[in-house]
């Protein structure tokens, strides 16, 4: 065979090879995910901050106290709401965990629950004529009668249980990570599920929830901001800045961080509080300039 025929056949015979390994290792890379798909198929709609807009600007607020009121210094603050005037917060801790009704003006505990011990409770939202509290590894949503506290039902979550609020459609979920997850009120499945995010990326440790007036707002843990977040995109719209609301004497021992967001719609009030805080304080917001 000649030099000439050789390098005719060589130079044809390259881009073939190429084109049986390009065409391999697609067909590999297509049986992965599809092999990942079908074990880890997405049982909702999902929406990631590459599909969302990032157009709308950030604000940033910082506060003036209106009033402080007594807080229960052992209360490890998980959850706070507010539902006709009325304040009912979730604490936890293995062995401490609790539902209570709480006198807003003394700090007084007028009704409590305590949890089972092998429970740790998270965040709670009044629902109607219920109350629904999380925990936080055991995957089990707990339902209680409002005034009674008595347990009506529970239910099952996939991930961790950190807050919890609702829209007056869907409750509204957080499990320590960037994710958002949107359940049916009556089946607790999940419906929806959102990525937060801002200019920096996803957002995570999201910890206790309220909604209000159309945004999520989002303690993130071990911060002393709170998060105001798009509930439809997942983008963060807002940073409230609560630094030197209590000063580090006042937090106690180590896991005092700023967690506990409650909005009083009848009175258009915010209150905020944390984990074994001596106070909870009705804030207003300021735009920082």
């Amino acid at each position: 065979m000649s030099l000439q025929i050789m390098r005719k056949i060589k130079k044809q015979t390259i881009p073939l090879v190429a084109f049986l390994v390009i065409a391999l290792t697609v067909g590999r890379a297509d049986w992965v995910n599809g092999e990942k798909a079908r074990q880890s198929p997405a049982p909702v709609d999902s929406i990631s901050p590459m599909a969302a807009p990032n157009s709308l600007s950030v604000s940033t607020y910082t506060y003036t106290i209106v009033k402080s009121y007594p807080h229960d210094r052992h209360a490890f603050t998980q959850g706070l709401a507010i539902d006709n005037g009325v304040l009912y917060e979730g604490t936890g801790r293995f062995g401490r965990s609790t539902l209570r009704r709480v006198e807003l003006g003394s700090g007084k505990v007028v009704k409590i629950r305590r949890l089972p011990d092998w429970y740790f409770g998270e965040g709670i939202t009044v629902y109607g004529d219920r109350i629904i509290q999380l925990t936080w590894k055991s995957k089990i949503g707990l339902v209680y009668d409002k005034e009674s506290f008595e347990l009506i039902r529970e239910f099952r979550y996939p991930t961790e249980g950190w807050g919890l609020t609702h829209n007056g459609i869907h409750l509204i979920m957080s499990d320590g990570t960037a994710t958002l997850h949107f359940l049916d009120v009556e089946t607790f499945k999940e419906i929806k599920r959102v990525e937060v995010f801002d200019h920096n990326g996803p957002v995570s440790r999201l910890n206790e929830l309220e909604y209000m007036q159309g945004r999520v707002y989002a303690n993130v843990w071990q911060t002393d901001r709170i998060a105001m977040i798009d509930p439809e995109t997942g983008q963060v719209t807002g940073w409230i800045k609560l630094e030197g609301l209590l000063n580090s004497e006042n937090r106690g021992e180590s896991g005092g961080f700023l967690n506990g967001i409650a909005y009083d719609a009848e009175n258009d009030r915010l209150l905020v509080t944390g984990k074994l805080w001596p106070l909870l304080f009705e804030i207003e917001l300021k735009p920082l300039q």
